[in-house]
């Protein structure tokens, strides 16, 4: 039986052989997703916008959840909260689909020299388009609204090699325990949206009590969060020390989800 190698060499040395192929797989995901619609790839465009729309009102008028930023204007606080949601819907894209990633493509599973380790970078990337979209929605509403944005946001970057990170990794365990236990799409599918409402993307950290704010800081998410809203909105450098340790987990993850992958499709042939 083949053996696959499990080094963090290999990890990177799969993705940057494979690179073509991930893009073109990605590209088809994301044509073929609205093949058929009457905007076609337009709704990447709207539908986060809209969405938006319906979290602003909610929490920006019905729950009145404010930033301490002395300002009472509900496109401000669209855009703050849209920060957050760039961060977390890269995030929940991608875990949501892990499950189904292989058990969904049981034919590159028969066919012997298919990478199948690429799949979840697949399913990054086709997310990262949809976040770049999202963000040049943003980044218009800003410029708009406040003009030239601050030069720290050309180190938003730098948080979406950790949102990658901590997605692929997640996304390698996933999408393999989901070959084997198919209760886990519906497991994945109850926790994603829980975690979007103890992620402090429609309120502040510091909305509340103490004793809570250790609990949401156990949340990955809440850090990254917060440092994308330094550098988008606050215009204030990341937190290099948390940040430098945060990628250290961040990579140490997904090289762990790496080698559950790797160790376990063997047996994935047999299941399928």
């Amino acid at each position: 039986m083949k053996r696959f190698s499990t080094s963090p060499r290999e990890l990177v040395a799969s993705f940057w052989h494979n690179r073509g192929l991930i893009l073109q797989l990605a590209k088809r995901e994301v044509i073929g997703r609205y093949r058929g619609s009457i905007l076609g790839i337009l709704w990447s465009f709207f539908q986060p916008l809209l969405m938006l729309c319906v979290y602003t009102f909610v929490f920006g008028v019905v729950f009145r959840a404010r930033w301490n930023t002395g300002s009472e204007s509900k496109i401000e606080y669209a855009l703050v909260l849209f920060a957050g949601l760039l961060v977390f819907n890269l995030f929940a894209e991608c875990t949501l689909r892990a499950p189904n990633l292989v058990v969904g493509n049981t034919n590159y599973v028969k066919k012997i020299i298919f990478p199948l380790e690429v799949l979840p970078w697949v399913a990054f990337a086709s997310a990262l388009f949809h976040t770049g979209v999202s963000f040049a929605a943003w980044l218009v509403v800003y410029l708009l609204v406040f003009g030239v944005p601050h030069g720290t946001m050309l180190l938003f970057p730098l948080i979406l090699v950790d949102v990658m990170l901590l997605s692929m990794g997640i996304a390698w365990f996933l999408a393999s325990l989901g070959v084997y236990l198919r209760d886990v799409g519906q497991i994945v599918g109850i926790i994603v949206p829980a975690l979007m409402f103890l992620s402090p993307i429609f309120y502040p950290v510091s909305a509340l009590p103490e004793e809570y704010r250790r609990l949401l800081y156990t949340n990955p998410l809440t850090f990254l969060i917060e440092q994308a809203r330094d550098v988008l909105i606050w215009d204030k450098v990341p937190a290099w020390s948390s940040l430098g340790l945060f990628t250290i987990f961040a990579a140490a993850l997904a090289w762990l989800g790496f080698v559950w992958f790797q160790k376990t499709r063997r047996g994935f042939a047999d299941v399928l």
